[in-house]
């Protein structure tokens, strides 16, 4: 198997199989290789248009989110 930068790899993931190597295994380390890389979320980022306004007002929903679970946790761990 061989790995490329992550500049590089965006453009050619690949996964050598040889004799014994199971179909399932390969496909396994492909999805992987996928995730490790961005690809699919990078895809279902392109699928639709966002508007830059839209973007920037879930960028701060999700913020806001985030500060909201670390502080509740926060919390509940000082009363223990």
């Amino acid at each position: 198997m061989a790995y490329d930068t992550k500049k590089d790899a965006k453009d050619k993931i690949r996964i050598d199989i040889t004799d014994g190597f199971a179909v399932e295994r390969a496909l396994k380390k492909f999805k992987r290789l996928c995730d490790a890389y961005g690809i699919v979320k990078e895809y279902r980022a392109r699928e639709a248009y966002e508007k830059p306004s839209v973007k920037k007002k879930l960028k701060l929903e999700a913020a806001d989110k985030r500060r909201k679970k670390t502080s509740s946790k926060m919390r509940v761990s000082k009363k223990i």
